[in-house]
């Protein structure tokens, strides 16, 4: 089969194209062709060495996907050779065949294309958990979505109206905030608009934000704070450095900020989350938007584009 392999960590251009053997599956595993791969940012900081969890070279990059089942390893009950099927913690998506243990390997709702499949792993599971397990967020509440156009705060707007929440998203250009709006949000703010959380009373009647989604804390954190509610909650999905904040802000709101990070997810937590997004693509509420498509080949430029912020949606692989 042919495998982006990576053999020393550093830019994009260390990811190369590879003959590797086909992989078999073990005892629980699931064998899948895959038929697109979804390209996340987390992807990015462990392809450069600067993750917390560095896996040992050389290493196939790539969690999340989609395609056929291939074959089963012994035990396997819940899917079967055939069967479309999407990943959520794959070992190596970036190729034409994965092995997945069958706890992460999800039937594929025929509404899903397989593009779209490649975009629930991490996204979607990412923004439910956020909303419904650590926001614990209720219907009727004003949710605030930052950097609404990308794969998680797009999937975060979605996931928002069909919880019954009510949401505003933000995006930096026309054409963003017009997807914003064709995704359901309520109301949709420009974030390169320095006042634009100032807008956030205004809409809400002067109670603020109840749950703020937040995707790049290094920047919005402090800002966020005197834009919630009382009560609200912030969860910070991304980051990408330290910010200063005054606790003050978060104290007369007698408010919380929560966190995510998908690997810490309890098998409960990810049976729970799988089974909400199934509801959701099966009823239609929930439809990942894809931005732009790569091959195999051109992973490293996609590992470039994922980075720059001004996509619309999810950018997957396709081998």
């Amino acid at each position: 089969m042919k495998a982006i392999v990576v053999r020393e960590f550093g830019d994009p251009a260390v990811m190369k194209v590879e003959d590797a053997p086909d992989p078999k599956p073990g005892a629980g595993d699931v064998l899948v062709r895959i038929r697109a791969a979804g390209v996340n940012p987390v992807e990015t900081y462990i392809r450069s060495g600067n993750y917390a969890r560095k896996p040992e070279l050389p290493f196939t990059p790539g969690g999340d996907g989609a395609g056929e089942v291939a074959a089963v390893g012994e035990g396997v009950k819940r899917v079967k050779p055939g069967d479309r099927v999407y990943l959520s913690g794959g070992r190596g998506t970036y190729a034409e065949l994965c092995v997945a243990p069958e706890s992460s390997v999800f039937p594929l709702a025929d509404q899903l294309s397989f593009e779209q499949g490649a975009a629930v792993g991490t996204p979607y599971a990412t923004a439910w958990r956020a909303i419904h397990i650590k926001a614990q967020a209720q219907p009727g509440e004003w949710m605030l979505v930052h950097g609404a156009t990308g794969a998680v705060g797009s999937a975060a707007v979605q996931i928002g109206k069909a919880l019954g929440a009510r949401v505003i998203g933000t995006a930096g250009s026309a054409e963003g905030r017009r997807l914003v709006e064709q995704l359901g949000a309520d109301a949709v703010l420009d974030h390169k608009d320095e006042g634009h959380l100032q807008n956030v009373a205004e809409l809400t009647g002067g109670r603020g934000a109840d749950v703020i989604v937040e995707l790049l804390a290094n920047v919005n954190l402090g800002k966020d704070l005197p834009a919630l509610a009382p009560g609200g909650r912030v969860v910070v999905v991304g980051s990408r450095g330290t910010v200063e904040v005054n606790p003050r802000d978060l104290m007369q709101k007698e408010g919380r900020i929560e966190a995510v990070m998908l690997f810490n997810a309890t098998p409960e937590e990810t049976k729970r989350t799988h089974a909400g997004l199934a509801a959701g693509f099966a009823n239609g509420t929930l439809s990942p938007v894809i931005a732009r498509r790569f091959t195999l080949a051109e992973a490293p430029a996609a590992h470039e584009a994922v980075l720059e912020g001004n996509h619309h949606g999810k950018i997957v692989l396709v081998p």
